[in-house]
């Protein structure tokens, strides 16, 4: 299955941080699928890394509660592994949120049974 991430809203959000971040704190709230966190948090590491002032935390509701989050714009990025489906693109959608689904990793399964 797809790993998707909503990475046009970490791109905007960290667009918008600009070089006053002296005057106000900046924060970065991520949410969704457990499958895809590992690569957000090995992200949201490297970014903490290069500009400590900004607050990125980072939840794990599952995909569905990812998107619910997203739709109310209560978190700037959601992860997913499966594309959004068209009643949550409508409530984002209803709430001006505008996003770009982005391919990150593809799941690999295997399935295996005893002999027995």
């Amino acid at each position: 299955m797809k790993k998707l991430i909503l990475l046009t809203a970490i791109t905007v959000s960290l667009a918008s941080c600009g070089n006053n971040k002296k005057e106000s704190s900046t924060a970065i709230t991520i949410d969704g699928s457990s499958t895809v966190y590992p690569i957000t948090e090995a992200i949201a590491e490297e970014y903490r890394a290069e500009d400590p002032d900004v607050d990125v935390t980072i939840g794990v509701s599952g995909t569905g509660g990812g998107f619910q989050k997203f739709g109310r714009g209560e978190v700037a990025i959601t992860n997913a592994s499966r594309p959004i489906k068209e009643d949550e693109r409508a409530i984002a959608e209803s709430n001006g949120i505008s996003f770009v689904e982005l391919e990150v990793a593809y799941d690999g399964l295997a399935v295996v049974v005893h002999p027995d």
